[in-house]
């Protein structure tokens, strides 16, 4: 998978790169200069920088075309075998700046888009016999480039007649309500019309693609041999990461990042449509986005700025998108747009208390580490969460939990400053630049604790970066009981922005170059270890339906590995939790009589053997069955998981009710999020083990 992502990842800052660092030859060519200043950069500053030798040229070669042709519907064996010599060579091309081998594999590509668009019209132009028991695997992994022309086009025969069946599926359902039922024909031909428009859309778009968008792929190739969050970024792409840092979003309210061939949901923005909605799910892959009352445009394939700027648009608009599901399930989904609200992307807390425990429990949501690095006067969730405590201890709280799920990162120094609310004083983490020994980001405010009581962190799998120092740091001082999924992200390492045109000195004509995104350090909990690969493991597992997924850095092909540096004396006086070991007993059992936990699980199992499946019939009757089943399927898990929990009571902190009831659509949003969280088991599970960590001094004690 290829690590191209709209989530915030942890940066130490901006910082610039001197000028002058290798002499520019004698080249007037813009992607030359932009070539030769990405390795200039990358063997400056990167943590681990490469050799440029034959295995680095591989390591080029194979990254550049998975993301070129990931799907292998374009290009056949014979390409690939008459690219294969450029294997070894791109080493030394890079060094030199020759593109030879980036015009070849573009050329060919574009050859093998002129050769499938011919398919698809022809093989569109019959009616396709659904009673054929035949099938196709849609897993781009186990497939091979085809070995001919021939064989390529028997695989869009039934990669076609895969989107016309989806097509034609659906409509016998709404067709046996309508007032006037087409045929059987008809509806087939229908379908067929309607996949025709479809990639008819596709190949004009990719007819259309700038050199420069291929470029900026070869160039992302190069970047991401040396880890997957190195990056680089056209001026446009660097607007856009900015926007997002500042935590100011527009359109539907969903992170996405590019997956092979596809579009992934990755988080949804709290407040947002897609949130307010519940339509959209994280790990839905976009398939097509459409305007309201428009066709279809087929998404398959297309850039991901691309993607976002279909699915953006003015407030009050309507985009309609269908998305594949983890079970492998089709659907189709709507979402007015609206702006995303800041606030609603920011810290918000919530006072939640249950009939039988007869205790006050606060919860905070941190959707990220948001800091705004353009407006020194601009949002923190530093400071947010500093108000975020003051409120819900002004309300005698008596247990805290902070929820860190889908927080995908953000500021470094935000979260050292944030973990410094709940310690006197100590270090936080540890960063080590490429060379270097590690210093250590301390607690700065030394002995302003905002939060003295017992604090459950609530993580998952898509916990990343920023949320895994916390979690790390509260987790080694003993302040806090880690609950979650197995373990978060693993992402340990740190990135800054470097400016292109400070690398290459003259040549003003042909700036602006873009900039680099390039890890320059790696961080280290407090004890010595790296949370890079393997996270942060819970104190408490909760059953997870993504358990089985692939997911995390141990999954991108060219993470960094783990290591481990000596670690740091550190303590505290606050509140120590004592006796794991009962929590988790007591968790356990609660959790193995909860039917909507068991349910999790099961949901958890069906979505990983759907994944290893990844074989659709395109016989009618078998898929009608299987889509039947599945649909069956989500609709028992999502009644029995979006039920209310029983004698659980969620209301606002005082402090911020005059302001919710100021306006008729906060007081919409606040309410739906309130609604959300009166169901969510696993806020539920937390505020539980707080109570026991209360109720059982043995469990836990308060030394301050």
């Amino acid at each position: 998978m290829i690590f191209r992502s709209f989530i915030i990842t942890a940066l130490a800052g901006l910082s610039l790169y001197t000028a002058g660092i290798f002499p520019l030859k004698n080249n007037s060519d813009q992607e030359t200069m932009i070539i030769q200043a990405v390795k200039a950069v990358l063997d400056q500053v990167h943590f681990d920088p490469k050799n440029m030798d034959d295995t680095f040229s591989e390591d080029v070669f194979e990254t550049y075309l998975k993301m070129l042709d990931g799907s292998k519907r374009f290009l056949t064996q014979k390409d690939i075998q008459s690219l294969e010599v450029y294997k070894y060579k791109l080493d030394d091309q890079i060094v030199a700046g020759d593109l030879e081998f980036f015009e070849r594999s573009a050329q060919l590509f574009d050859l093998g888009l002129q050769k499938t668009k011919a398919f698809y019209p022809e093989i569109l132009d019959n009616p396709f016999d659904f009673n054929v028991d035949e099938s196709l695997d849609l897993d781009v992994e186990k497939r091979k480039y085809a070995k001919n022309d021939q064989e390529l086009k028997e695989y869009w025969r039934k990669l076609l007649k895969y989107e016309t069946l989806t097509r034609f599926a659906s409509s016998i359902e709404s067709n046996e309500k309508s007032e006037n039922p087409k045929s059987k024909a008809e509806l087939e031909k229908d379908a067929r019309e309607k996949v025709k428009k479809i990639f008819s859309d596709f190949y004009t778009r990719m007819e259309k693609i700038r050199r420069s968008d291929r470029f900026e792929l070869y160039v992302d190739a190069i970047a991401q041999v040396y880890d997957p969050h190195t990056d680089y970024f056209s001026i446009k792409e660097k607007e856009d990461f900015d926007i997002r840092m500042g935590n100011k979003l527009e359109g539907i309210g969903a992170r996405l990042q590019s997956e092979d061939d596809y579009t992934k949901v990755v988080s949804i923005i709290v407040g947002g449509p897609a949130w307010k909605d519940k339509v959209l799910e994280v790990n839905d892959l976009i398939m097509q986005v459409a305007q309201e009352g428009e066709e279809y445009v087929n998404v398959i394939g297309m850039h991901l700025e691309d993607v976002v700027q279909l699915i953006r648009g003015k407030k009050g608009t309507k985009v309609k998108l269908q998305v594949k599901r983890s079970d492998g399930s089709i659907k189709e989904i709507i979402i007015e747009r609206d702006e995303v609200i800041i606030e609603e992307g920011k810290a918000k807390s919530a006072i939640l208390l249950k009939e039988t425990q007869q205790k006050k429990f606060g919860y905070i949501s941190l959707p990220s580490f948001y800091l705004d690095f353009e407006d020194p006067n601009g949002s923190s969730c530093a400071d947010d969460i500093a108000k975020e405590l003051t409120k819900l201890k002004a309300d005698n709280i008596d247990g805290l939990v902070l929820d860190l799920r889908f927080n995908g990162g953000g500021s470094l120094t935000d979260v050292v400053e944030m973990a410094g609310f709940f310690i006197e004083e100590g270090p936080i983490v540890q960063v080590k630049p490429r060379g270097r020994p590690a210093y250590v980001y301390n607690d700065t405010d030394r002995g302003d604790v905002k939060y003295d009581g017992p604090m459950v962190i609530l993580v998952n799998s898509y916990s990343v970066s920023a949320s895994e120092i916390l979690a790390a740091a509260m987790q080694d001082y003993g302040r806090a009981v880690i609950v979650g999924s197995p373990s978060t992200f693993g992402k340990g390492t740190v990135q800054r922005f470097f400016n292109l045109d400070d690398a290459v000195p003259g040549n003003s004509k042909f700036k602006p170059l873009g900039e680099l995104k390039a890890t320059t350090q790696k961080f280290y909990r407090i004890n010595g270890g790296s949370t890079q690969m393997k996270g942060v493991e819970s104190d408490i597992v909760l059953p997870d339906p993504y358990v089985y997924m692939d997911s995390g850095e141990k999954e991108l092909p060219t993470a960094m590995k783990w290591s481990s540096i000596d670690s740091r004396e550190y303590h505290q006086n606050v509140y120590k939790v004592s006796n794991l070991t009962q929590l988790k007993s007591k968790s356990e059992e609660r959790v193995n009589k909860n039917p909507r936990f068991k349910a999790a699980l099961e949901q958890g199992n069906i979505i990983k053997e759907l994944k290893e499946k990844n074989v659709v019939a395109l016989q009618l009757d078998k898929f009608l069955a299987e889509k039947k089943k599945n649909e069956s399927t989500d609709k028992k898990y999502e009644d029995l998981l979006d039920q209310k929990i029983d004698q659980l009571e969620i209301f606002n902190p005082k402090a911020d009710m005059e302001y919710i009831q100021s306006d008729t659509s906060r007081v919409a949003r606040n309410n739906d999020w309130l609604k959300s969280l009166g169901s969510d088991i696993y806020a539920d599970e937390a505020i539980n083990i707080l109570f026991d960590m209360v109720q059982s001094p043995s469990l836990s004690s308060n030394t301050k």
